[in-house]
Order: structure tokens, then sequence, then C-alpha cells
């Protein structure tokens, strides 16, 4: 369950009048003018949007509908199966009443038609008083695993056919309670234990296909770093990481190569390896008395930002993907701010979010990768290790602002935040990119 930090749905008439809608609680960000996803936004304005209730498919329609509302997108207009524009569709569902619509300010309307073993979705278009798309979905049974990553792709779809890009609903948040690793729905539902009985593990990570995971695993005489196949549980150690405490480990965009961090005697230093010929270990950095770890590959695969503590307090850097031109990467202020980590690449390489001590507690920054430029994105509580939504617009993160340890995430455009409702104390989110096939494998 996910506890959403802004006003009760308006009603129909409320919407209509007052839109956009004021966020009861946000963080530091204001909503830029002209927005531009795919259609164009105008200023402090999102389409509204309504999913019509159709009996029997109640279930794909409240996940389709909090999907929408959560790609924060689209002003989601609440609309129960009593109301009279629930039944505004005419005879043969082909059609619905576009003036009535239109009254009640909505702009595209979905409408759900169960059509056998599948499921129509349709795309309605009430401005231009047009079906815009429709598709066919065959969804798994509701109580298949399966069944609720299926409709998220969907609502995915619909996020895609509206503004040109696709939403981030179908994907899924690694996190650590203690040291046990678990893994949650992006809309806060489907929490699951991923981690075996017993297995304690520190920095997860996924593969860029979903496929595999990479953690590291505390055991006898330090920490290795495998790599798990979901669909099987399989596990592999990564050459090079037997011995001392290997750490933070990250795939590059092809999944062949793994960066990480070795810390021994002579300190913490960045090593990447071929995992798919299970070779070549190399080695990137030479600490010299300070620390690198915490590596991640910009999504063209060339370079990497990684935080050192060359500086003296540690500080977001970047290099080549071989090693070569190192640069300090996120300028920083002597005594202002403190230390910098937790690095994480923006999908679409513009940006890199990373946490850094403002007033001795962390705070989630993004840094603009071409300007250097860096935005600070929280400032209530405590908030740190941060990481990109598939979409690049969202950053899950770490906050004890409720009281504990807990998720968070936070739409960087907007502002508007929510919280996931998780048992224990959260660690080290890391979101997945979109997810294809069934639910991941779990325990």
């Amino acid at each position: 369950m996910i506890r959403l930090l802004h006003a009760a749905p308006p009603t129909l008439l409320a919407l209509w009048l007052v839109l956009p809608v004021s966020l009861a609680a946000q963080d530091t960000l204001r909503p830029p003018d002209g927005v531009r996803v795919g259609i164009e936004y105008r200023p402090g304005f999102r389409p509204a949007v309504v999913v019509l209730p159709t009996r029997g498919l109640d279930s794909i329609r409240a996940i389709i509908t909090r999907d929408l509302d959560f790609s924060d997108r689209f002003e989601v207009v609440g609309l129960a199966a009593g109301d009279t524009a629930a039944s505004a569709v005419n005879v043969g569902g082909r059609t619905l009443n576009y003036a009535l619509f239109r009254t009640l300010g909505a702009e595209f309307a979905v409408e759900l038609v169960a059509d056998g073993v599948a499921t129509v979705i349709r795309l309605h278009d009430i401005t231009a008083g047009i079906p815009r798309r429709e598709a066919r979905f065959t969804f798994p049974p509701p109580f298949d695993q399966g069944f609720r990553m299926a409709v998220h792709r969907a609502a995915d779809d619909l996020v895609r056919w509206i503004t040109g890009t696709p939403g981030y609903a179908a994907s899924q948040v690694l996190f650590l309670v203690e040291r046990r690793l678990y893994r949650i729905d992006s809309d806060g539902e489907g929490l699951a234990q991923v981690s075996a009985a017993g297995e304690d593990v520190l920095s997860p990570v996924w593969s860029p296909d979903g496929s595999q995971i990479a953690y590291t695993r505390f055991g006898d005489g330090g920490g290795p770093i495998v790599v798990r196949t979901l669909a099987t549980g399989q596990t592999t150690a990564v050459p090079g990481t037997t011995s001392a405490l290997n750490i933070t480990p990250a795939f590059a965009p092809d999944g062949r190569i793994l960066a990480f961090a070795r810390s021994d005697e002579d300190g913490t230093d960045i090593y990447t390896v071929d995992i798919a010929q299970q070779c070549c270990l190399q080695r990137l950095t030479v600490g010299r008395y300070s620390d690198n770890l915490s590596p991640t590959f910009a999504p063209n695969g060339r370079r990497l930002a990684f935080v050192s503590s060359r500086a003296g307090q540690p500080q977001i850097y970047g290099m080549a993907a071989d090693g070569t031109d190192q640069e300090l990467l996120a300028p920083f202020d002597f005594g202002v701010t403190g230390s910098s980590n937790a690095p994480e690449w923006s999908p679409d390489g513009a940006s890199v979010v990373f946490h850094r001590d403002v007033s001795r507690a962390p705070q989630v920054f993004v840094l603009d990768v071409a300007t250097r430029r860096v935005r600070q994105l929280t400032s209530s509580g405590r908030n740190e290790d941060p990481t990109w939504a598939p979409d690049g617009r969202h950053v899950a993160f770490v906050s004890d602002r409720s009281g504990r340890r807990q998720l968070w995430v936070i739409d960087t455009i907007t502002g508007r935040i929510r919280q996931f409702q998780l048992p224990g104390q959260t660690r080290l989110p890391a979101w997945s990119r979109r997810l294809a096939g069934s639910a991941p494998g779990t325990h």
C-alpha cells in the first residue's frame, strides 16, 4: 500500500473548475512553465483522464488508474460506478457521450471492454470526439503472480499513446530491510522477499534487461559479489571478488561488464570484470590514501560516475570506462556542503542523481551533466540513496521524514512526493528498467 501525500481526489465538477489540483506535500521543486512531453501541456496544467468503470474488470481498472495517477502526466478524474458519467457509453460500447465528458473537464477517457479471454483497452480523445487508439490485451488471472505486471505494461502503453513516451509502471524496486533483500512494484504493491533465507545482502543492483541482479553476499572472510538469475534462482560468484570485501556493483548497459569496488588493506578501488566471459579483471582507480567506490555507467557505456575521497570528503567524479580521463563531476562548496555519495546516472544520460550533506543531513541532488549545475530536490529530514525510475523523471530514495527510514518517490518535474508503506527500516533502493515477461522470481 502507498500513502499519497496530497489532497483527496476532487469531485468531477471541482476538477473541471480548479485544474490543476494543488499538492499538499511537495519538497523544493516547482513545475517549470510549458513542460512538453509528447503532447503539449499548458503551463501548470496536466490533461484530465478518466478511466471508465466496467463490470468484472475492477482490478484492472484500479491498477491502471493508479498507474496513470503516479505517472504525474495527468489529472485523473475520479468516477464511481454509480455516477451519471459512468453510464455515458452509447449503445454498442464504441462511442461515448463526448459532450458530457467535455462538460466534466475530461480530455481523454479510457474504456475497458471484456472480449472473451481478452480485454480491449480503448483510448478516447474527448476534445476531438473520436476514439484515438485501441488494443487487445490478454491478462493472466488476478491470482497469477504475473497479473499485476501485465496490467502495468498496459498502463505504460496508455501513457505512450497519449504522451509519446511510455510510463514507468512496469518496473520494480529492490531494497534492503536489515540485510534481507526485497522487491516491490512501482505502485507499492506486490512486496516479496528476494534473498534466500539466512542470506546477508548488500548493494543490490538490476541488470539492464531485468533478468538478473547482482549484490554483495556477506560470508566468512569477506563479501563476494554474486549475480543471480531471477527466473531460476541460480547464483554465480563474480571473478575477482572471492576475497576481501567487494561492494557497489553496477552493470554496463550491455549487461556483459560489471564494475564494483574492492576494499582491502590497500584501500578501496574500482574494478571491472567481464561477467559474460568470466574473465578480464581490470583496475580503474588507484586509491593512494583515498577511497573510490559506487561506480555507475552512463547509458552509452562510455563513462562512469563514481565516489572518491581524493579531495578529502567524498565527492562525485567521472572517468572514461577504461579508467582514463578522471575528473571532478559535481562541483561542491567547501564549508557549505559536505560529502557526496551514491551517484546514479539517469536513463537518458543527461543527469546524475546523488545525495550530499547539507547542514549535516543528506539531501538528494541532481547534476546536469552538460552544464555541471546541481539542483537540490529534497529538504525535509534525512534523504539518501536515490535511484532513477525508468522514465528518467521520478526518483526513489530513503528518507526518515516520517519518523523511520522508508522509501519515497519524488517527481523531479512537479515535486509531488509519495511514500511506500513498508515494514522495518529500509536501505539502498535500486529501481529496475521496464520489465518484460512475468514477474521476477521470489522466495
